[in-house]
């Protein structure tokens, strides 16, 4: 965990939170402690960081999948298959950012067991904000720490 990490979750102050918006019939402000009430996964990676080397930590946290489904993505019911074309753009306060499809994440598809980390190394990460975690990526790029904006974008339509 960087130092800036650390410092942030165990520093005095109000709770972080992460907002979850766009094509969706509820959007939603969830702190970590409210992330805490969805069933909880756990995921110990390695995966290999561009600047500090290879990694290994234990997260836990839900699904990334079970909590956008809980915001009720604006999928068309008359088309079987439009959430294929749902995209889930994750902001880190940081400015880092990664691009998901829904696909990935939803378990009739990829199946991809994606967290919305609530703890990193048995360290709570109440004022740093939740953590994205894709065990199954051997880099740590798309590892989005201090998460502030997911959002979920049906707006994608191929032109031909």
């Amino acid at each position: 965990m960087s130092d800036s990490l650390a410092a942030a979750s165990t520093a005095a102050g109000p709770m972080a939170e992460v907002a979850l918006t766009g094509d969706v019939s509820r959007p939603a402000r969830l702190t970590v402690s409210e992330l805490l009430s969805w069933p909880q996964h756990r995921a110990q990676v390695s995966f290999d960081c561009a600047t500090s080397g290879i990694q290994r930590h234990r997260f836990t946290g839900p699904f990334l999948h079970d909590v956008l489904v809980s915001t009720g993505p604006a999928f068309d019911p008359a088309r079987r298959k439009d959430r294929l074309r749902f995209l889930i753009a994750v902001h880190g306060v940081d400015g880092h950012h990664a691009l998901l499809s829904w696909a990935e994440i939803d378990p009739d598809f990829g199946r991809a067991p994606v967290l919305l980390a609530v703890t990193i190394d048995d360290t709570p990460l109440d004022r740093a904000g939740p953590q994205l975690v894709l065990p199954q990526d051997r880099c740590g790029a798309r590892y989005i720490s201090g998460i502030g904006t997911i959002r979920v974008d049906g707006g994608y339509t191929v032109r031909i």
